[in-house]
């Protein structure tokens, strides 16, 4: 069974897989979560190293930023977080019908 990761590690690498999947640089996704330009690439950096850690507001404006939901950059599973991502894409009737269908 491969090691448990913690949650810093899984944000870690679920921030930087999000960043990647825009293709957008860490000083844009900074920006467009609303920090400092000057700071925006290094502050990022510093997140996907896990050298710092964001404050929740912070994890919700990079969510917004990166177009993914907060949930997914804590998901430790990754069909988890496929999950999420999928989710996420239905309409709410569908959401509706799935959560029905799974409660039986």
């Amino acid at each position: 069974m491969p090691p448990q990761r913690s949650l810093h590690q899984v944000f870690q690498a679920r921030l930087k897989a999000a960043r990647e999947m825009t293709g957008t640089s860490q000083k844009q996704v900074g920006i467009d979560a609303g920090l400092d330009p000057f700071v925006a690439s290094a502050r990022i950096n510093r997140y996907e190293l896990g050298v710092h850690q964001p404050d929740l507001g912070t994890v919700e404006r990079l969510a917004q930023a990166l177009d993914v939901p907060a949930a997914y950059l804590f998901a430790g599973d990754d069909r988890l977080a496929r999950m999420i991502m999928a989710f996420e894409k239905l309409s709410l009737a569908e959401k509706d019908r799935l959560l029905t269908e799974a409660h039986g």
